[in-house]
């Protein structure tokens, strides 16, 4: 991911080394600012062209902008290129939306770290609507399916990497960035976006996992010997060598082309730990290292629709009163009215 920021204005290169220096953002994430608020000032300094392509949008030089380019930009220019995102690009809601964080935060850089603007109007640039989705996951016994097709060379180590995924709900990134020296008696200490650290505890499965994987994991030739996962170089496992090991076995346990993937292992724990563990609300959200308990909330929500789902499909459920004898007892009734 670039460092070079010579295309861009002083003030926009300012901005994403204070993320990443300063803000200690994800070198992604710096990335994913980058694109999108690059893509924002070409549109603005083409005159905002609807009909623009995409190599006349990368031939726009945007080198020489300063601050007060940004300073005399409107909502309306805004929402421009949002709808220019959304009719042309066919951009998603959620990435519309990551889009509208980029350019607040970057107009409240501007206006109230440097004051190089006359207002913070970003401020009330509205994000698009999202629909909200529930989580796909995988079931309790198409969980212990996939642990099962386990096999192979490296079995320990694959077998470890599902069982760490499936019980302690980590994000791909933190897996992949886990160290041996993050191991300590039965916790682990994971570095999350931010490269903020949570603690998580262990349990047996966990740690009988890590245990028979570390009596196999190699010693001799490690190029980083801190490292936790290795790939068969020697080397830290990279985030797509991962994605490859639980596709394999997604396939190999009759899982394959249902919408699993690595980060769906992330949601089988959160809603299996709340499901089966009646884990605190709060609690989850520590585990899983959310910003906010809004997040969390939506394995509650996973609950709530299986309860529904067993509701609606009681095989009683579809039972109604015979009329004849609902007509019956109304007759009984006037005769009887005690």
């Amino acid at each position: 991911m670039t460092t070079d920021y010579s295309d861009l204005p002083v003030v926009l290169a300012s901005f994403l080394r204070n993320l990443r220096v300063v803000k200690n953002r994800s070198p992604k994430t710096v990335y994913e600012y980058m694109i999108n608020l690059r893509m924002f000032t070409r549109f603005i300094a083409a005159n905002q062209n609807m009909k623009i392509s995409d190599d006349e949008l990368d031939a726009v030089d945007i080198s020489k902008l300063d601050a007060s380019f940004y300073d005399r930009l409107t909502l309306e220019d805004a929402y421009s290129f949002l709808a220019y995102c959304a009719d042309v690009r066919q951009v998603k809601e959620a990435a519309r939306a990551r889009i509208v964080s980029a350019i607040r935060s970057f107009y409240k850089y501007l206006f109230i770290s440097n004051q190089l603007t006359h207002d913070n109007v970003m401020q009330l640039l509205e994000s698009p609507k999202q629909r909200k989705s529930l989580p796909k996951y995988l079931t309790l016994e198409q969980s212990k399916a996939l642990l099962s097709s386990v096999s192979g060379k490296y079995r320990a180590r694959d077998y470890c990497i599902l069982v760490l995924f499936l019980n302690c709900g980590l994000r791909l990134s933190e897996l992949v960035g886990l160290n041996c020296s993050d191991i300590q008696d039965n916790t682990m200490v994971v570095t999350g976006k931010g490269n903020k650290q949570r603690l998580i505890y262990l349990n047996d499965a966990c740690l009988t996992a890590l245990h028979v994987y570390m009596q196999q994991r190699p010693v001799d030739g490690v190029k980083d010997k801190d490292a936790l996962f290795l790939s068969n170089r020697l080397t830290r496992i990279s985030n797509r060598a991962v994605q490859y090991i639980v596709e394999e076995f997604l396939n190999k346990s009759g899982l394959a082309g249902k919408g699993f993937s690595t980060h769906k292992l992330r949601h089988t724990a959160a809603t299996l730990m709340y499901q089966y563990g009646h884990t605190d609300i709060r609690v989850l959200k520590e585990i899983l290292g959310h910003e906010n308990l809004n997040t969390t909330e939506i394995y509650t929500h996973v609950v709530n629709e299986q309860m529904q789902y067993a509701t609606d499909n009681n095989p009683l459920g579809s039972v109604r009163p015979n009329q004849k004898s609902s007509d019956s007892g109304k007759e009984t009734s006037k005769s009887n009215p005690d």
